[in-house]
């Protein structure tokens, strides 16, 4: 897809939560203009994107109609098709303690092509196939490997979500731990780049223990971790195991780090923000954590969270660097488009390879 020495762009976004926006914002169509917006005149190109999850506004447990609504507002894609697009489920997406399992993200989202009568996904035209399930699977552009996990927040609490609400702490089940240890293990070689709705623990804005609600950006459920309330907290229904950070920090120590990227989002958060010295991109256990968060405008305080933005990773084939820029989907804070003053550039285990 990219000539040798061009640029492969990513382009991940996150938390779009269509419900929220359509109701409280006028009719805000929070995915869909992002998508009009990328692909416009003052937009950018991407090849791929990854989109890491809550696609619904609901605390209650989304229903068909949002799901609708979201393959409606993917149908905004013009230039890109929808299996350009690479999705993982978040907490707002997840059944309640009575439902199946997941259903609603399997069912609209389908990131396998298992429900294409409702998704619209056809796994044949994926760019770059896909090789797991719903909850994790793996895919390759080039040198570059994705390990895409999906949130677990589903089964009642104090994991999952009640009735009443959802709950933020984020999870993964004990399955999906040993399927990413054993791809960072078995891929030395290539450009990890780990997904996941959530941040890991202290390693970007409020990602430690409370400052998701006492900094106001997560609503506090005390059924509900809410002490985990901004990372991914549950491993195997077990809380706060390090597990996963344990994993980078022995690779780490050992001289040979696991990873190249991590990206989640759950936080909403204006792009300037800093919590006990964290911002949106952190280097820790030599591997660079994004937050990407978020397309919503109206989902909480939009004085507070509601700063609509993603992120644009651009790759160059030869290069062991990938400039990371931020894209404003609205005039809050400067006018819309890019806004420099957080571009970064980091640096990549590997020089990228172009698929």
């Amino acid at each position: 897809m990219t000539p040798p020495g061009d640029r492969f762009t990513l382009w991940a976004m996150s938390d779009a939560h269509v419900g929220t926006d359509l109701e409280r914002g006028n009719g805000r169509r929070s995915l869909a203009e992002a998508i009009e917006q990328s692909e416009g005149p003052d937009g950018f190109d991407w090849d791929i994107a990854v989109n890491l999850g809550d696609f619904s506004g609901s605390q209650t447990a989304p229903d068909d109609a949002e799901g609708e609504e979201v393959v409606r507002q993917y149908k905004a894609l013009k230039t890109h098709r929808r299996e350009q697009v690479y999705d993982l489920v978040g907490n707002h997406d997840a059944s309640g303690p009575s439902e199946p399992q997941q259903w609603w993200f399997k069912k609209w989202l389908d990131p396998t092509g298992d429900s294409t009568v409702h998704s619209g996904i056809d796994p044949t035209r994926r760019p770059f196939p896909i090789d797991g399930s719903w909850e994790r699977y793996s895919f390759e552009a080039g040198n570059l490997l994705f390990l895409m996990m999906g949130d677990r927040n589903d089964g009642g609490p104090p994991v999952g979500r009640a009735d009443v609400g959802g709950y933020p702490a984020g999870a993964i089940s004990s399955e999906t731990l040993e399927w990413w240890r054993d791809k960072l293990a078995s891929n030395p070689g290539k450009i990890i780049i780990s997904a996941h709705h959530h941040m890991l623990k202290e390693t970007t804005v409020a990602s430690a223990d409370w400052e998701g609600v006492d900094s106001h950006y997560h609503g506090r459920f005390e059924a509900g971790a809410p002490i985990g309330a901004s990372y991914l907290y549950w491993v195997g229904g077990q809380p706060d195991t390090g597990q996963v950070e344990g994993v980078l920090a022995e690779a780490n120590d050992s001289g040979s780090p696991a990873m190249d990227l991590w990206l989640g989002a759950h936080t909403h958060a204006h792009p300037d923000d800093e919590f006990n010295g964290r911002s949106h991109i952190e280097n820790r256990w030599g591997a660079n954590f994004i937050n990407v968060a978020a397309l919503t405008r109206h989902h909480m305080n939009p004085d507070r969270t509601g700063y609509p933005l993603s992120r644009v990773l651009e790759f160059t084939d030869g290069s062991d660097e990938v400039r990371v820029r931020c894209y404003l989907h609205t005039s809050q804070i400067a006018p819309q488009g890019w806004y420099p003053s957080v571009e970064r550039t980091l640096k990549l285990r590997h020089a990228f390879r172009a698929p």
